[in-house]
């Protein structure tokens, strides 16, 4: 399992996984129901944006596509998603694209290399993350990884829980 920087080659593939019922739920959309244009991802531009407050990561597993990770730093951009923030925080987002490859250990591979990734910068002090209040899996998947609770918060429509893994948690966790 690799990490790797997504590319124009990849478009056809995010914007399929969007469309996918698992994808669609654990953002807050109607699985059941296209989603509207307005929630589509602009994934070409996403892509060729040269920003270094975002990057785009592809998980690969024998050369096959899996799933995507964005790591931002949620103090600088563009949107301001998270509100204000503190500078030194990174924020990811995670998922599987195809559901025959949930459950099968993928997930945790690419949240490790990005939290590894993350960390890398000795600045950086610690991670957030928002699953829907309703993504309990999610929210057990994080927690195994050492992720704490901080609250539930509103994103527009989207009932999250924040979480947050430190630094030195990360840290404490990986030596044992």
């Amino acid at each position: 399992m690799i990490l790797r920087r997504a590319r124009a080659d990849d478009v056809a593939t995010l914007a399929a996984w969007d469309e996918k019922p698992h994808v669609k739920w654990c953002t807050g959309h109607d699985p059941d129901t296209p989603l509207p244009a307005e929630a589509r991802e602009d994934w070409p531009a996403e892509i060729a944006r040269l920003d270094d407050w975002q990057e785009i990561w592809i998980g690969e597993a024998s050369g096959r596509r899996i799933g995507v990770v964005q790591i931002i730093d949620p103090h600088r951009e563009a949107s301001h998603y998270w509100g204000k923030c503190a500078p030194n925080q990174r924020a990811i987002d995670i998922w599987i694209g195809e559901e025959t490859d949930l459950g099968r250990g993928y997930g945790t591979v690419m949240m490790r290399e990005a939290i590894e990734r993350c960390f890398s910068d000795p600045t950086i002090t610690n991670i957030l993350i928002d699953p829907l209040v309703i993504n309990e899996k999610a929210i057990r998947f994080y927690r195994r990884l050492g992720f704490v609770d901080v609250g539930e918060r509103w994103f527009d429509d989207d009932h999250c829980l924040v979480m947050e893994l430190r630094r030195d948690a990360w840290a404490a966790g990986q030596a044992n």
